[in-house]
């Protein structure tokens, strides 16, 4: 799909995703539902701790929009439109409006899109990006004011991209090599130390967190690795919603092929990083092929 076939509409209220095709526009509801009336009031304010969970319908394409209740739990869904279907990597960062904005990064043949919260389109970034297997958005990973998207190449050698205020990406840096067969998910500090880190789940089930250095520097990005512990393959899924139950803690969130939601809350102990795990989903969930 190109660009004039999916754009952000602006609304006072929230994020509204339309898809336009063959003369038909789709918009969904607010992301939001307590979002002030006034778009630019968003800008006030520290960078988002905490973040709506987005998921992919895997048969329709469609998104949806779940925004955490703040005691660890979700609200009802906001559906966010359909047409992306085509994507081959989606990306929730908060880019925009000094980091209060809930915006998307998509991939769709080899094409990276970026689309702002309230902003009126939906920039190319640049092409090429198929030389990716995996896209995640870092949170700040490098130390700069914006948040980063972290990509790994086939051969394994794994990426930083740091960002600016307008969603474009700076030069890409070398994070390290090796990073073949593992499942990774950012956006949080894990280990307490007040910079963002990388998790990955291996094939074994094993997951690690790669804690960062908050420096932009070639293959030292990340440094010590604590392992978080073992058998993280009975899960489909991990993504991260930042401070889901308001503590002041990087929580993760986990589904398991049976379609249940679990929540991990994070402790900022790097030896112990997260509680045992509590129910936030019964069903449903293994309909979305991607949460971010």
């Amino acid at each position: 799909m190109n660009r004039s076939a999916r754009r952000a509409v602006i609304c006072g209220i929230g994020l509204v995703l339309a898809v336009v095709a063959v003369g038909v526009s789709r918009a969904a509801p607010p992301l939001w539902e307590d979002r002030t009336a006034h778009a630019g009031a968003q800008a006030a304010g520290p960078p988002l701790k905490t973040f709506p969970l987005l998921a992919r319908n895997a048969s329709t394409g469609k998104l949806r929009a779940y925004e955490p209740n703040g005691t660890g739990g979700l609200k009802s869904a906001h559906e966010l439109g359909g047409g992306f279907g085509d994507a081959t990597a989606l990306v929730q960062a908060n880019v925009s409006e000094g980091g209060r904005g809930v915006d998307l990064y998509h991939r769709a043949n080899g094409t990276l899109y970026y689309t702002a919260e309230h902003g009126n389109d939906t920039k190319v970034v640049g092409a090429g990006w198929d030389i990716y297997d995996t896209l995640v958005s870092a949170g700040n990973l490098g130390g700069s004011a914006d948040v980063d998207l972290i990509a790994r190449d086939a051969t394994g050698n794994l990426w930083l991209y740091q960002g600016t205020p307008d969603g474009t990406l700076a030069a890409r840096m070398r994070i390290g090599t090796g990073w073949n067969n593992m499942a990774l998910v950012g956006r949080g500090d894990y280990t307490g130390d007040g910079k963002a880190d990388v998790l990955a789940r291996y094939s074994d089930g094993t997951l690690a967190i790669y804690a960062g250095t908050g420096k932009a520097t070639v293959d030292a990005v990340v440094g010590t690795r604590h392992i978080a512990g073992t058998g993280w393959g009975a899960y489909k899924t991990l993504a991260s919603a930042g401070d889901t139950d308001g503590d002041g803690k990087t929580d993760l969130i986990a589904a398991d092929p049976a379609g249940a939601l679990w929540l991990f809350q994070g402790t900022g102990n790097a030896a112990a990083p997260f509680a045992p795990r509590v129910q936030i989903g019964t069903s449903g969930w293994a309909a979305f092929d991607v949460l971010f």
